[in-house]
């Protein structure tokens, strides 16, 4: 009895070329592919860095231009400390809910929760408002707003009255 290895073989058709269409796109996929996760990157470039922020004594007519407009940073002081807010420029900027104390001392107002205009000090000549009338809860409220700007924001000077020994002259 013959065996099935034995039976002729069929004659062969027409071989499949390894260049068809699809394989050609697939190769052309599998080269792009390879080029883009070899080629080399680009160097990585770093922002530019923000001018260095030096530590001023100001009185309060220096602070006032510090209020973010005519691209100035704003700036505002609470408890004698003036910190750099223009990070929350869309808060304290111009047109903010906070747009009051910039450029301000903000502690009385800080304090009583109050954004109005009387609760800022009218002088800027005369002394620095010594927060005399403000009961446990404004204090306790005051230093709350302090240590939340101390946690987020850079603290850039201190506010002195003009005419206090620390208070630069006129010209520095």
């Amino acid at each position: 009895m013959a065996s099935e290895t034995d039976a002729p073989l069929p004659p062969p058709t027409h071989a499949q070329s390894i260049a068809s269409p699809i394989n050609l796109i697939l190769f052309a996929l599998l080269l792009t592919l390879v080029y883009l996760r070899l080629r080399p990157k680009p160097p990585p470039t770093l922002s530019k860095a923000p001018p260095p922020i030096v530590f001023r004594t100001f009185t309060p007519p220096m602070l006032k231009p510090y209020n973010g407009e005519n691209n100035m940073p704003v700036y505002l002081a609470v408890n004698g400390k003036v910190f750099d807010v223009s990070n929350g420029r869309n808060f304290y900027g111009p047109g903010g809910p906070y747009e009051n104390f910039a450029g301000r001392d903000a502690s009385r107002g800080l304090a009583c929760g109050s954004f109005d205009e009387d609760m800022l000090t009218k002088d800027l000549e005369g002394p620095l408002d010594d927060l005399k009338g403000l009961g446990e809860e404004e204090w306790e409220a005051m230093r709350g707003w302090e240590e939340r700007f101390q946690e987020k924001y850079l603290v850039v000077g201190k506010l002195v009255a003009v005419g206090d020994t620390e208070a630069p002259k006129e010209g520095s």
